[in-house]
């Protein structure tokens, strides 16, 4: 049976903030749906990787490093803008390595998240790398939502002059209000500069039922109290590890969305090398 759905867009709980989904559980989920492979793309680190990619070969899974970065944007009152990068391989995971350890370094901001300014983007900085648009969240994605269309044309040009044939646009069906709005802008937009388009779930916990202690988490980090009705809520009850035939049900009238899923990940191919010890060649002044 050929796969239907690969899983682009997950976080675990080494993303600090906002998910529940433990790796070993992750990989049994997986594994018990037939799913041929997997990404982790926690926000703004790779903290997981090794405990992921270790227990994704475990279970006969193919392993998708990637991560969710942040991008600062020059106006600052929108806040950050979101782009997912995938490795497909050793030079990508090299390059994403960088990137994000240049953010903590370099990209601090106010409140304390690791920002990727976009002068780092380059041809160079990015290869190995495919890029997930964000969805409502990009900067492609709320340009449509202001409905800036020219805004959201220069952007996707941006991207797509970088990244080539390796810059998606991001479906999401999740129950957010945006996606009314968003889903068919996307995919006008898609149509009109042939840039392909993928299905991801935003997941954050692995069952439908873990969604209020995932609230539990989310109000953990925000300070805010589950029973409190005002609070900000940024996520919903779907954001769980859907099955395959659950993605195949709800983008069905999008099967290249689906499809586009498992090419991606047959695209990734990056192998690590685990268990050697590396320690730096730092240079050594002899005395004479």
């Amino acid at each position: 049976m050929k796969p239907s759905f690969v899983h682009l867009r997950l976080h675990t709980e080494y993303s600090l903030i906002d998910s529940v989904v433990r790796i070993g559980a992750l990989m049994d989920a997986v594994r018990a749906e037939g799913m041929p492979a997997v990404a982790l793309t926690d926000q703004c680190n790779l903290f997981a990787m090794v405990k992921f990619y270790r227990a994704a070969l475990e279970r006969g899974v193919q392993p998708i490093i990637g991560v969710d970065l942040l991008l600062s944007e020059p106006d600052e009152k929108q806040g950050p803008s979101r782009l997912t990068l995938l490795c497909q391989n050793l030079a990508g995971y090299q390059n994403l390595a960088r990137l994000v350890s240049r953010a903590y370094l370099e990209g601090q901001s106010a409140a304390a998240v690791p920002l990727v300014d976009r002068a780092w983007l380059d041809r160079a900085s990015t290869a190995g790398l495919i890029a997930l648009s964000g969805a409502h969240e990009g900067d492609v994605g709320r340009a449509l939502l202001r409905e800036r269309e020219q805004q959201a044309e220069q952007a996707l040009a941006f991207w797509c002059a970088l990244f080539d044939d390796r810059y998606y646009i991001e479906l999401q069906r999740v129950g957010r209000p945006e996606e009314r709005a968003y889903l068919p802008a996307a995919l006008r937009l898609a149509a009109q500069r042939g840039v392909p388009v993928v299905a991801t779930n935003d997941v954050r916990f692995i069952a439908a039922d873990d969604f209020e202690s995932h609230e539990s988490r989310v109000c953990i980090h925000d300070g805010a109290l589950l029973a409190d009705a005002s609070r900000t809520r940024r996520y919903t009850q779907q954001q769980y590890l859907r099955s395959a035939t659950e993605m195949s049900v709800l983008f069905a009238d999008l099967p290249e969305a689906l499809a586009n899923t498992v090419q991606i990940a047959r695209r990734c191919s990056l192998q690590l090398t685990l268990d050697q010890p590396r320690p730096p060649d730092y240079p050594v002044p002899v005395r004479s």
